[in-house]
């Protein structure tokens, strides 16, 4: 599910009351040679929503099923206990191989003359300006909806020798942590891309 299915699910949302515990979405690019990476895209969604898009997706044609969480070839539905929902998309090999969600923003993988990797995000587009003009019960049931929830995204390898994320201690990763909240009302401050050097 892709930032402007998020924009139109919120959109959709916005009608309805007391909605929480909406969504959170990691994109894992982890490089196992100079070549070759695996991938992990995990995206879970809250319970009420859950329920709400599983509803929807019954009731859709044969020709929309590809608009529905979770429901592409190589996409993971796990339905938790709780009534939540984790969607989880795994591949592994050449950089060209890997699979992404459907938002356009896929890594890029530039190599570099000391055998590192450079992996890197454009951040065009993974902005919207859902609900800046909106009333006030509006916005707040934006709020309630995607606050504390966010997008994450992590590169890493055998070492990060550059990055303008987040380094971890051990220096293995780096990542950002951008709240959902932000990037759909488009208060998000990201630079052109995020990208990380690293050493497989």
């Amino acid at each position: 599910m892709n930032i402007s299915v998020f924009g139109r699910l919120a959109g959709a949302l916005a009608l309805t009351f007391a909605l929480a515990g909406c969504i959170d979405m990691t994109t894992d690019v982890e490089l196992t040679s100079a070549t070759t990476a695996k991938a992990t895209v995990t995206q879970t969604m809250g319970q009420q929503i859950y329920s709400m898009v599983k509803a929807g997706g019954a009731a859709a044609s044969d020709e929309s099923k590809d608009d529905q969480f979770c429901t592409k070839d190589g996409e993971d539905l796990t339905e938790n206990s709780d009534g939540s929902a984790t969607c989880t998309i795994l591949s592994e090999g050449d950089f060209t191989a890997l699979k992404f969600d459907d938002s356009g923003a896929k890594p890029t993988f530039t190599p570099t003359a000391d055998g590192q990797v450079r992996v890197a995000i454009v951040t065009k587009g993974m902005t919207g300006e859902l609900g800046k003009d909106s009333d006030p019960q509006t916005q707040e049931m934006m709020k309630q909806m995607f606050e504390g929830h966010f997008l994450t995204i992590r590169f890493g390898g055998a070492e990060v020798t550059d990055t303008n994320m987040t380094l971890s201690d051990d220096k293995r990763s780096a990542e950002i942590k951008i709240p959902f909240l932000e990037l759909i009302n488009g208060s998000a401050k990201l630079p052109e891309e995020l990208y990380a050097v690293v050493r497989p």
